[in-house]
């Protein structure tokens, strides 16, 4: 049996073979895959813009439940308001979580900060769990 490599699916993708067709090749006919209409449980992606003080809304109420769930496991970031409204607690949290991760402490959540938040907040719930 061949094993799925980097490189070797890379260059199976340059050939013009599908995602399902490199696994085929490397896994064989009989492996069965399986499809879903719709997942639950992943945090919505990337708002496509940054959060930052003044925002307000879903987006913004769902980084701070996120926050505020990653700060259980990681006590030195502080837990703030649920409120939806990105002030100086959300910011400050979010500064923090900046500096554990390595990421420029800027208070701002832009786009390798979200992702940071929704990675680091999939293993501490362990949504992406199967129970």
């Amino acid at each position: 049996m061949l094993w799925l490599t980097q490189w070797g699916s890379k260059y199976l993708g340059d050939q013009g073979y599908t995602p399902i067709e490199i696994l085929r090749y490397y896994y064989g006919d009989s492996m069965y895959i399986n499809t879903a209409e719709e997942i639950s449980g992943i945090p919505s992606s990337w708002p496509g813009y940054d959060l930052t003080i003044g925002a307000s809304g879903a987006k913004v109420r769902q980084l701070q439940e996120q926050l505020n769930r990653i700060a259980r496991a990681y006590p030195s970031l502080p837990t703030i308001s649920e409120d939806g409204i990105y002030g100086e607690g959300t910011a400050n949290a979010v500064r923090q979580f900046q500096k554990i991760f390595d990421l420029p402490q800027t208070g701002v959540v832009d786009y390798p900060t979200w992702y940071k938040i929704s990675e680091i907040y999939v293993g501490v719930s362990r949504i992406a769990e199967l129970n």
